[in-house]
């Protein structure tokens, strides 16, 4: 991390990548990651609670909610959660957040899905509660790496004692490219989430594509863990 330690983006840069339509993060399908170990993260659950931070518009969210789960997401951009309804083809509706000024909650009529449009540290589960599972997918490697503990401060505080945490993450050689998204190293990880939660690597492919090659790299790995809390 240390080629990347003072890189830092303001989340108005964020909002204005999604005003300008360079969202090239963005998946138009279910995320095969997710797909291929949903079964882990649920372990015969129904009805489980998912926390989506920096959720943008993933379509991953609806085929969640299509299983009989529930969303609740947080993004800066008000752009991308009218998107992801629009998109969807689901009817919302959007109303003030009291205990964080400024900021709104976009739900689906059905209530499976809310997405809070705020900066992601000002929410808590003061707000929203606790989660049986979360999808950390263009998260952790969004947000600036000098903020990772604060980060992971919050996410730990939003899961339930049941929950199973998803976390995506990128290896590359961070001499070659800034970011974002940047690279975790394991012991990142370890570090961040080590003394309280289990941690389990699960899958591990080559995700080079063109797109990548352009910022000057060699390879990417993407990785994917579950993380689950240790019992007290």
């Amino acid at each position: 991390m240390s080629a990347q330690a003072n890189r830092v983006m303001d989340p108005s840069e964020w909002e204005e990548r999604w005003q300008e339509g360079r969202i090239g993060f963005h998946q138009l399908h279910v995320h095969k990651m997710l797909e291929n170990n949903i079964d882990k993260v649920l372990c015969g659950r129904e009805g489980v609670r998912f926390f989506f931070p920096l959720c943008g518009k993933a379509v991953d969210m609806k085929w969640l909610a299509d299983k009989g789960h529930s969303v609740v997401g947080v993004e800066i951009s008000e752009k991308a959660i009218k998107q992801f309804f629009e998109e969807q083809k689901l009817d919302y509706s959007e109303e003030l957040v009291s205990d964080i000024p400024g900021s709104k909650v976009f739900k689906s009529s059905d209530g499976k899905i809310s997405l809070y449009q705020c900066d992601l540290y000002k929410f808590s589960s003061t707000i929203a509660g606790q989660f049986g599972g979360i999808w950390d997918r263009g998260s952790l490697v969004a947000i600036n790496p000098c903020d990772r503990q604060r980060y992971a401060t919050l996410i730990m505080s939003l899961m339930d004692k049941d929950c199973r945490y998803l976390l995506d993450t990128l290896h590359y050689n961070p001499e070659l490219y800034k970011g974002p998204p940047f690279f975790v190293p394991e012991e990142d990880i370890e570090n961040l989430y080590g003394k309280t939660c289990k941690i389990q690597a699960l899958e591990s492919v080559d995700a080079l594509t063109d797109r990548q090659r352009e910022w000057g790299l060699d390879y990417l790995t993407e990785k994917v863990h579950l993380l689950t809390p240790k019992a007290n």
